[in-house]
């Protein structure tokens, strides 16, 4: 990987508190056109490792099944990394998008 991922841009910034909130995060990207967009979505979570698993592993799993309910494309790629001292950020983005962006 030659790039961060803090470099790719960002259409919508998410925060989340816990994984009940995922499902609405995801629907709410599905509903804006995830590979529609001229970037991907942040996401920024607590750096409690085992809330942010769930939450990461919950969004993942929304963001499929409602891609596939809207058939839309689901080649999702996604980085998490550590955002500042007390957050992740996961960084959601189209393979189409990213390859037009020059990743």
């Amino acid at each position: 990987m030659e790039f961060h991922p803090s470099q790719i841009p960002v259409s919508k910034t998410f925060e989340i508190e816990n994984e009940t909130m995922a499902p609405d995060i995801a629907a709410e990207m599905v509903k804006l056109g995830f590979s529609a967009q001229k970037g991907g979505f942040k996401v920024i979570m607590t750096k409690d490792k085992d809330i942010a698993r769930k939450i990461g592993f919950t969004i993942m799993n929304e963001l499929n099944m409602d891609l596939r309910k809207a058939k839309q494309e689901r080649d999702v790629r996604y980085w998490i990394y550590s955002h500042d001292q007390d957050h992740f950020a996961m960084v959601l983005i189209s393979s189409r998008v990213l390859s037009s962006l020059g990743f």
